[in-house]
This record gives structure tokens, sequence and C-alpha cells, in this order.
């Protein structure tokens, strides 16, 4: 891959956290639509029934419903070929139903990393670790 070609997939990458960021579900719809390829492969905990970039819009659905002020920070990328991997820290305040909690008003910063393949400037696959039992610990889901 190309030094022009790595440059690119950071940029897609970074327009993607910039719609998530927004907080507008429509812009962050349209982002996966433009960013990420429709038969994606996307290797982490998915709403039944969802595949492929229909997935990666439910999950962002169901963020922005229960924090709707949920903030990616790109910690760090490094690129290698057609991947890039993103270690974010993500916050937010719950303020609507997640995983069978009702909101709390608590606030959570968590840890993920994601590993991008691109094909084309498209998103064709994501293989993710999220911190989830930190999250849940913070919502008050699990004893600390």
């Amino acid at each position: 891959m190309s030094a022009a070609e790595a440059t690119g997939n950071i940029a897609a990458l970074h327009r993607f956290h910039s719609a998530t960021n927004s907080g507008d579900p429509g812009l962050v719809a349209r982002a996966i639509d433009e960013l990420a390829a429709p038969d994606m492969v996307f290797h982490a905990p998915v709403p039944l029934g969802a595949t492929g970039a229909e997935a990666l819009k439910r999950v962002w659905e169901v963020l922005l419903r229960a924090f709707p002020d949920i903030h990616v920070t790109v910690e760090e990328t490094v690129t290698e070929g057609d991947k890039v991997v993103s270690r974010n820290t993500v916050s937010g305040t719950h303020r609507g139903e997640y995983r069978g909690l009702p909101p709390t008003g608590k606030t959570v910063s968590y840890g993920e990393i994601f590993v991008f393949r691109f094909v084309d400037g498209r998103i064709a696959e994501i293989c993710g670790v999220v911190d989830v039992l930190t999250q849940l610990r913070q919502l008050g889901a699990l004893p600390s």
C-alpha cells in the first residue's frame, strides 16, 4: 500500500470519528454509508439480525441513544499495509437505556482498540476490543 493510500485511510477514519462525535445520528449513518463497504465484516458484538455496514449503524444508534454526548478521543493510530489501528478513549453521559440499564446520569470513560481494514478507501473489516467491564462498572451495573 502506498503512503498516499495509508494517509487516505487515516483521513477516512478521522472523518468517521468526526461524524460519531457530532452526536447526529443522521450524520453518523451517512458517514457509514460513505466510508464502510456495505458487506463490511464486523468482528465485535453487534445487534442480532444486522450485518455489514447496517450492523455498524445499529451499534451507533444504540450508543447515541444511551450516550447522546458520546465522544471518541483518538489516542493513537498505527498503520500497516491496508490496516489502521485506532486506540481510543470513549466518554459520555448515560442518558438513555443501555444494555437493559435505565439512564443513570453517570459519566463513563473507557478504552477501546479497533483494527480497520480498508479496501479501495472504504472500511472492509473491523476487529475491536472495548472495555465494557469498566463501562458497566462505572454505570453501577457491576460491582467495582
